[in-house]
């Protein structure tokens, strides 16, 4: 048995990682700092080193101007700079030794010893003669420049060594900047594809359920607190659906109602015609010949299929079933339907039609005539007692590159053979803000009590389980037209 995770848990491991983070830039505040410190100990120790060598140029000056001039000045100026040079190797040995030998230290000390002794010595300059006097110069200048070789040698070692230790700092903070980011995307991501991305997904659905769609929730997740809303979520979109079923089938009994004042006047056509028949019959009974009646009898016959396919019509439009489609000539549906809206169409209405004869299409004919009964109450309801109704259909190829100056809604496909019927009224019309949302379900511009906003949405949904779309504009001047596109034949596809 699989184990469902909780999205507390995920949510805390989210914590722990930001956690973990927090902890990697203090240790990298850490670093810097103590690295920082580090350097800091360098550039002081390089400071010791630079004055070691500037006192080594030192050191070479005045031996050069005590050559030249034999000034005693420049003699104890010397010997003041050895001194120093010494007292610099005696109290920072460790930091010359971190850049150099300890021989070389010591060799360094040794020279410089030596120079002094030997600077002592030429200091007697007027005991010596010539040719030692240039033998002890030579010696002189050899050690002054083996000191300032070795001075400059570990001058150029301390620049390098810092040179290092900054390249080595800097390599160090980027990589651990590059880790920190890479721990931030790590996470961000984790907590997107276990929390965020379902979390959003149900938002998308929730904004789709606000604009009509009941359309059931479907996240990968075992975080059970997920599964929990996903399921009542789901229970809530049955109920609506169930809801909904309910409130289209009151919609639909309304229909009915006013149909009923239009199949009572088709049906008292025949039932008048079979009364005269049968009291001609009662009449004659006796005293007509055999033709004579049995033309009486035909006509009682037919006005008795014809009050039988009025009612077969009337119980199919009010008969649940499923989705069932046939050809249909629409003319014929157009002319029962407007037929049966008899008893709905105030006396100052007009309602007239333009459908080409024998134009077929595949189609559920309950259905069908049900959202034209719905649009036909609509541009009544927009007539207000008094306008005109014209509907009107034309067969025409749909191809890709087809430019609407309307927005269709539904399933419109192109590279088909299509029927336009459009419904058009010169009443009121349909202001601005509310054609984007007039096949939203519950949607009215009605008072309260007065509709229940589910009409146009039926048709909506109607005319897309027969894969067509619909369409409405309304001009400036007033008025609005439906224009309902359908497939000629929907044979090789399944309604929704």
């Amino acid at each position: 048995m699989k184990i469902q995770s909780s999205l507390r848990q995920k949510i805390t491991f989210g914590y722990y990682g930001y956690y973990a983070m927090a902890a990697l830039i203090i240790g990298l505040s850490l670093f810097t700092f103590m690295e920082l410190r580090l350097i800091e100990g360098k550039i002081h120790s390089g400071t010791r080193i630079t004055e070691f060598f500037d006192v080594t140029l030192e050191i070479r000056r005045f031996e050069k101007n005590y050559f030249l001039y034999r000034q005693l000045a420049d003699y104890w100026e010397n010997v003041g700079y050895i001194e120093k040079a010494q007292s610099l190797l005696d109290k920072h040995g460790n930091d010359f030794e971190s850049l150099t030998s300890h021989k070389n230290i010591t060799n360094l000390r040794s020279n410089l010893v030596n120079y002094r002794l030997l600077l002592e010595q030429y200091s007697q300059h007027a005991l010596l003669s010539p040719p030692q006097l240039e033998q002890l110069e030579a010696r002189i200048r050899n050690i002054g420049r083996a000191i300032t070789i070795e001075g400059e040698h570990i001058a150029n070692s301390e620049r390098l060594m810092l040179q290092k230790s900054l390249d080595r700092a800097r390599t160090f903070f980027f990589g651990y900047l590059a880790l920190i980011a890479l721990v931030m995307i790590a996470i961000g991501m984790t907590l997107s594809k276990m929390v965020v991305r379902p979390l959003r997904h149900m938002e998308t659905c929730i904004n789709g359920l606000t604009g009509g769609r009941l359309e059931k929730l479907k996240i990968d997740s075992n975080e059970h607190e997920i599964i929990s809303i996903t399921h009542a979520f789901n229970h809530m979109i049955e109920e609506l659906e169930k809801r909904q079923q309910c409130i289209t089938r009151s919609e639909k009994l309304a229909s009915m109602g006013t149909l009923l004042s239009g199949v009572a006047h088709e049906l008292n056509n025949p039932i008048s015609n079979i009364s005269s028949s049968c009291q001609i019959l009662q009449e004659e009974l006796g005293h007509a010949d055999i033709v004579f009646q049995k033309e009486m009898l035909e006509q009682i016959d037919n006005q008795t299929d014809r009050a039988r396919i009025i009612v077969r019509s009337l119980l199919d439009f009010a008969r649940d079933r499923e989705f069932k489609h046939s050809d249909i000539a629409l003319d014929k549906l157009v002319a029962e339907t407007i037929r049966f809206s008899k008893g709905m169409i105030p006396p100052n209405v007009t309602l007239t039609s333009d459908i080409p004869e024998n134009l077929m299409i595949t189609a559920d004919c309950q259905r069908l005539q049900q959202a034209l009964l719905n649009l036909l109450q609509n541009c009544l309801d927009a007539l207000g007692g008094k306008g005109k109704i014209h509907i009107m259909a034309e067969k025409r190829f749909i191809t890709a590159n087809d430019k609407n100056d309307i927005t269709f809604h539904g399933r419109c496909e192109a590279h088909i053979e299509v029927v336009d019927l459009e419904i058009r009224d010169n009443g009121t019309g349909i202001a601005d803000d509310v054609l984007p949302r007039i096949f939203d379900p519950f949607f009215t511009t009605k008072d309260v009590g007065q509709g229940s906003g589910l009409g146009l949405s039926i048709v909506h949904d109607i005319i897309e389980q027969h894969h067509g779309c619909i369409a409405v504009s309304s001009a400036s001047g007033g008025g609005a037209t439906f224009t309902i596109r359908l497939p000629v034949q929907i044979s090789t596809l399944q309604p929704n």
